[in-house]
């Protein structure tokens, strides 16, 4: 994985241009530390970073054609490239380095923009074609790879990081208020929203044409597509959905474990990192030798146990990170810059620590399990709706309410986290009266969140997936999450159970073999009854809750307590300070705990979105 950065001007370069295009680049070193090159030609500028896993010797980009009539920059990689490029070399293509993304500039060749669905990986890519004198850039399946552009003065500007892009002087920018708004309703942000006003975030299965007219397009080439429900949910055959997702699974992992360089895994001490190290000892032994964690000192938050227990059987070296609550301080303020937005919990802090480690010990590759929970039933909304539909629980909803969900979700009946007419409420105490008076306008739930006929007349399990893969899994855990915390230290995280062949034949297996009475995961479970350990199989799911503002409120750190001062506040016009320093003293009082994650710790917004203040806008 790396960092591409660049842009088109409407006239020629000039020598401000090499100046511009080497601090945009610099601004991506943690994503590519071993070496950066950058490009001008006529009126098209450059930028790349390269972390080197795939074709060390030769792998450097910018890449070209045969007739250099194609000139390529990719972060990311293509893991089907072994089998892609046989098939490519028969039909006569020439290649000029062992690296995986090379594939994709013959690909065009051949199919035009219609190759992106033959890839299976992670990634984002700009390719410029000479001929045609336009732009065209993607962005993988699942999102995993981000990708971040913006149009100013005749000037298309991209980069793997917003942070590039705001290194090119003409791009000017404010807080985007949709996408605060977005950050306090829902896990995090949602593409194409970003936290900077006319700055974009290339939706997952997407891609985009920049043309010599100046004109951007966009398209969708994927999407996850599950079958409407026929009211017939009686299904033949579970052990060949089974022994089909084992085979996929096993494929998933084959590609995850192509590189040059040393593997290892994220091991949590729950079902889907146990799957994984599990398999891989099973199936690809000496393959990986290094585990890591992070532990707790506390019994309450510690997994160390299961950690253990799986590192043991599946022979791997276990790195465990002690996390300190007071490591949470002092990496939030790291931890906000690489996300680039406020954030809902501290979690981040944990991940930036163990993506730490996983450098110091000098790997490069780690495996992570993100995606089964959404794609397998794993959360416990699964559960409730099951329940809802039985009659064992009820729904409540006053009419406000039901209209709202009809409109965000095209179903009245759905409830997803929380009754959000009366969150509104909570948000329109929380804003200051500035922003009262255009809540209406800033208001997330009244822009477009997800496409509302891809879930119409669909089984309610795949409904909740669909909603969790676009408002949590992509933008949150994969992207900001994922990416960003792994690469904030040179270290690229790829996603096993985030497979294109395993994410699409997921919408074919029956919603019992997913949530089967009330046990999540079901097929999953079924799979590593022959690999993982059975405490893991029968242990009950675990959700750590890193401490948040209310106990930094209760350290009483300095940093902190100025980024809530009612001065400041007050000053920034984004919050109500008087309702600020009521929760201040609500969340300090000795003893008060938030109920996560079915309580919002506000105030942990508020404090990330004042340090998202400083670092990109400058001290208020």
């Amino acid at each position: 994985m790396c960092g591409i950065c660049g842009y088109i001007k409407n006239s020629r370069v000039n020598d401000s241009d090499h100046e511009i295009i080497e601090n945009m680049n610099r601004k991506l070193i943690h994503r590519g530390p071993d070496a950066q090159k950058t490009l001008i030609m006529d009126n098209v500028v450059l930028g790349f970073t390269r972390l080197s896993i795939i074709g060390l010797n030769n792998g450097m980009q910018p890449l070209y054609n045969e007739d250099k009539s194609l000139i390529l920059i990719c972060n990311g990689e293509i893991f089907n490239y072994i089998e892609l490029k046989r098939q490519l070399k028969l039909k006569g293509h020439v290649f000029s380095t062992e690296t995986d993304i090379e594939v994709i500039l013959h690909l065009y060749e051949d199919h035009g923009k219609d190759f992106l669905n033959l890839l299976n990986g992670q990634f984002a890519f700009a390719l410029y074609d000479i001929k045609k004198k336009e732009m065209f850039c993607a962005r993988d399946h699942m999102g995993v790879i981000p990708f971040y552009y913006t149009k100013v003065e005749n000037t298309f500007i991209f980069g793997s990081e917003v942070k590039a892009i705001l290194e090119h002087p003409s791009v000017k920018t404010s807080v985007d208020l949709i996408g605060l708004d977005q950050v306090l309703t829902f896990p995090g942000l949602i593409s194409p929203r970003t936290m900077f006003e006319n700055i974009h975030s290339l939706e997952n299965g997407h891609y985009l044409v920049y043309n010599e007219n100046g004109e951007i397009k966009t398209t969708e080439y994927w999407d996850l597509m599950y079958p409407e429900e026929n009211g017939n949910n009686n299904y033949d055959h579970e052990q060949h959905y089974i022994e089909t997702m084992e085979s996929l699974f096993d494929t998933s992992l084959k590609y995850r474990l192509r590189a040059d360089v040393p593997s290892g895994i994220y091991l949590s001490g729950g079902l889907d990192s146990s799957m994984i190290a599990s398999k891989i000892h099973k199936n690809f032994p000496n393959t990986v030798k290094d585990a890591f964690s992070i532990d707790f000192t506390d019994s309450l938050h510690s997994e160390s146990y299961y950690q253990k227990l799986v590192a043991q059987q599946s022979a791997l070296d276990l790195h465990q990170k002690v996390f300190l609550f007071d490591d949470i301080s002092d990496r939030l303020i790291q931890s906000v810059y690489h996300s680039e937005c406020p954030i809902k919990e501290t979690y981040n802090t944990a991940s930036l620590s163990l993506s730490e480690s996983v450098r110091n010990n000098k790997i490069k590759v780690i495996l992570s399990g993100e995606g089964a929970d959404e794609f397998f039933a794993g959360y416990v909304g699964y559960r409730f709706d099951k329940m809802r539909k039985q009659g064992l629980i009820s729904i409540e909803g006053e009419e406000e309410e039901t209209n709202l969900r009809e409109k965000l979700w095209g179903d009245a009946s759905f409830f997803y986290e929380r009754n959000y007419t009366a969150y509104n409420k909570v948000k329109m105490g929380l804003y200051s009266s500035a922003i009262k008076d255009v809540f209406n306008d800033i208001n997330c739930l009244n822009h477009p969140l997800i496409k509302k006929e891809r879930i119409e007349n669909r089984h309610v399990i795949h409904k909740r997936a669909y909603i969790d893969y676009k408002i949590r899994l992509v933008d949150h855990l994969v992207s900001d999450h994922g990416d960003r915390m792994g690469m904030a230290n040179s270290v690229e995280v790829r996603y096993p159970f985030l497979d294109k062949d395993i994410i699409e034949y997921s919408t074919t297996i029956p919603p019992d073999l997913k949530l089967n009475g009330f046990t999540e995961k079901y097929i999953l479970k079924k799979i590593g009854e022959t690999c993982v350990p059975r405490k893991i199989l029968e242990r009950e799911k675990f959700h750590f809750i890193a401490p948040g503002s209310p106990y930094l409120l209760q350290q009483k750190i300095e940093y902190i307590q100025d980024l809530l001062s009612y001065d400041l506040i007050k000053k920034q016009g984004y919050f109500d300070p008087d309702t600020i320093e009521s929760l201040k003293k609500k969340y300090s009082e000795k003893g008060f705990t938030i109920n996560a994650p079915y309580e919002n710790d506000l105030l942990i917004t508020v404090i990330t979105f004042g340090i998202f203040l400083d670092q990109f806008f400058g001290k208020n």
